[in-house]
């Protein structure tokens, strides 16, 4: 399970040209689930993003969690962030979960977030061609691997 994760001041996602998510200040989540997932990484992924402390106190020093500031959170089904590039110029996609798996491990981590998330949860549809849009704060991105 792979999370890239940018603190955003907002974020929107839109599929054939509708807005089908969207979030004010908070994180915005690219998801990638890989061959051997399973549900039991989801909690540790969810408890993980919900409380980094990425935001700022009122010192500008970064202490506070998306938990404490009633942040969003916006799910973006990623399976590229699998992709092996590490031998000629074509990404391997090979350690990418199969779609009815990761599709199903993605509803679940969404489940997940909304159900402990302060703030909002939003997500982009599963294997859909999504248009991201988002204004980074910081910027700050970090990549999680579990």
């Amino acid at each position: 399970m792979i999370s890239v994760v940018q603190r955003v001041y907002e974020a929107s996602v839109k599929v054939d040209g509708e807005i089908v998510g969207s979030i004010d200040k908070g994180l915005l989540v690219f998801f990638c689930v890989e061959e051997g997932d399973t549900d039991d990484k989801i909690s540790y992924m969810s408890e993980k993003i919900l409380n980094l402390r990425v935001f700022e106190d009122d010192k500008g020093k970064m202490s506070k969690c998306l938990q404490d500031i009633n942040g969003d959170m916006l799910i973006i089904s990623q399976f590229t962030l699998a992709g092996d590039c590490s031998k000629g110029r074509r990404p391997d996609f090979t350690g990418a979960a199969k779609p009815d798996t990761a599709k199903e491990i993605y509803n679940h981590f969404i489940q997940d977030v909304s159900s402990k998330i302060n703030g909002k949860a939003a997500s982009g549809i599963f294997g859909a061609d999504m248009k991201v849009s988002l204004i980074n704060d910081g910027p700050v991105t970090l990549i999680i691997k579990r």
